[in-house]
């Protein structure tokens, strides 16, 4: 470039004289800090890595010691890496060369996500030809100097023959200490904490996730483990959460595929639904606030990374509650989609609204019509005579199989803001085949009869689902009810004696 000579003229190349390299503060790790990750995204962000390590199997620990969360795990049996692979994994921005079809992205969510919520993040891993390493970031470390800690590789093989139901020969755990949501439970809240906590992020991972949790070769566990005697204290399988997930569409002839011409991109697909009205899925009214559910579903790599709304292109409105539209992302780099972050959103640039615009489907029908005929569904079901309401109950809890509370909470409208009904098998008199701890909300089986309904297999925390479906809907009433009459008691007593009768019937056969 030839000398700067000042001119009145508008400079339009900015003119240089050299170039210098500053690298980042170690302050920028504070940065990390505070990218404003939630909670449930934060965790599905290390089980994107777990995919892309080719897991099979991931686990979610939360660990307790007593009434106080200590930590929280994150498992799987990927692939695993070897001490050059984690340096670069631990390594800010140290990601580089993603395959196409690679969930990662920026090469900042291990540590982003893991920093925002953690003060200390522990990676340990192995694979089938290195053995077990580990590095540690302290966030007040990190933010001094980028110092990063080399774990024991005694304890790094400790902690894998710890989880080796999961890890076996290659895997990667990573470790959360003193989480900061976690050190603000007070004493006696941990199991409300918990149940909330792994509600959402059962609802998020099952959500965000779905296209993988429906293939049968990929399975998330959320689990609660005593540190002290290793027991999993609660432990659920995430189901997968279809946002398209309806039986019968709303409108005849839906789905319906449209092509809409992106400049700078080419035809975009867009798959457009329209859900049946006042529909009681969790799918559709378990994953958000409507307003905020309908509009585009966007996907990249059949990873969920927008869950409803309109980019811009219109606003919310309440008559197109039913409408929600699938888009995967193109997998070449482009000008007009731009992810973010936390993987929780989509930017667009004009150029998709105009193509939205100017999309039709085989027959020529325009997007827009799909949008007047969501609305119309919406506004015949509004005319239409009320259905039937069925009564709230309490929610499903601890020691009901997760399928099972999915059904229940698909069929059955809940009461808000109240406390589950849990399970557990006890000792208890042998003419008792159950009883009911009304201020704990808790329904106690006699473990007498445990295996009558569990074929000489060992029993787990949720087992007995048939049994257990059935005192949930019979006693569901009593448990709302300030102050139990005779005819409550009485029917306890009754049921008490069929069951404690049909279960001795059982085990004489």
């Amino acid at each position: 470039m030839p000398p700067y000579q000042p001119s009145a003229d508008w400079q339009y190349e900015i003119p240089t004289t050299g170039s210098k390299r500053l690298p980042p503060a170690a302050r920028y790790v504070e940065s990390l800090t505070h990218q404003g990750y939630g909670f449930e995204a934060a965790i599905a962000d290390l089980v994107d890595n777990s995919i892309d390590a080719g897991a099979r199997n991931v686990v979610v620990s939360f660990l307790r010691d007593d009434d106080r969360l200590a930590g929280l795990l994150v498992v799987d049996d990927g692939c695993g890496m070897n001490d050059e692979a984690l340096d670069t994994a631990m390594t800010v921005g140290g990601r580089e060369g993603y395959a196409a079809s690679a969930l990662g992205h920026f090469g900042a969510g291990l540590k982003a996500a893991s920093l925002s919520h953690a003060d200390s993040l522990t990676v340990i891993s192995r694979t089938k030809k290195s053995p077990s390493t580990g590095r540690r970031w302290l966030t007040a470390r990190a933010q001094a100097d980028f110092t990063c800690d080399v774990v024991d590789p005694r304890y790094c093989q400790d902690l894998v023959d710890r989880y080796d139901g999961v890890v076996e020969w290659h895997g990667t755990i990573v470790r959360w200490d003193r989480v900061r949501a976690f050190d603000t439970v007070t004493t006696g809240q941990a199991d409300r904490f918990l149940n909330d906590a792994i509600e959402k992020l059962e609802t998020h991972l099952g959500l965000y996730l779905h296209r993988f949790l429906a293939r049968e070769d990929f399975n998330v566990d959320i689990v609660v483990e005593d540190v002290r005697t290793k027991e999993e204290l609660d432990h659920r399988g995430v189901e997968p959460i279809d946002p398209f997930g309806y039986r019968i569409p709303g409108r005849s002839g839906y789905p319906r595929m449209y092509s809409a011409p992106i400049e700078g991109v080419g035809e975009v697909a867009l798959t457009a639904h329209i859900w049946p009205p006042k529909s009681p899925l969790v799918s559709f009214r378990g994953i958000g606030p409507l307003a905020e559910r309908q509009g585009f579903y966007i996907y990249r790599n059949d990873r969920l990374v927008q869950a409803g709304g309109w980019n811009s292109t219109r606003s919310a409105e309440g008559h197109l509650a039913l409408a929600r539209i699938a888009v995967d992302l193109p997998s070449g780099p482009n000008n007009v989609f731009s992810l973010t972050v936390k993987k929780d959103g989509v930017t667009v640039t004009p150029a998709f609204a105009r193509g939205l615009e100017q999309a039709t489907d085989d027959r020529g029908q325009t997007f827009a019509a799909y949008l007047q005929e969501a609305e119309t569904t919406y506004r015949e079901a509004a005319r239409r005579a009320t259905e039937p309401q069925r009564k709230a109950v309490l929610p499903a809890g601890k020691g009901l199989d997760p399928k099972l509370r999915r059904a229940l909470r698909d069929e059955l409208p809940e009461l808000e803001g109240e406390d589950a009904i849990t399970f557990r098998w006890d000792t208890l008199p042998s003419e008792v085949f159950f009883e009911l701890d009304r201020d704990e909300r808790e329904v106690k089986l006699n473990k007498e009869y445990r295996q009558a309904f569990n074929g000489g297999r060992r029993g787990g925390l949720n087992d007995a689902p048939v049994v257990k479906s059935m005192l949930y809907l019979m006693v569901n009433e009593i448990f709302q009810k300030e102050r139990v009459r005779a005819v409550h008691t009485d029917n306890v007593a009754l049921w008490n004696s069929v069951l404690v009768t049909a279960a001795r019937c059982e085990l004489a056969r």
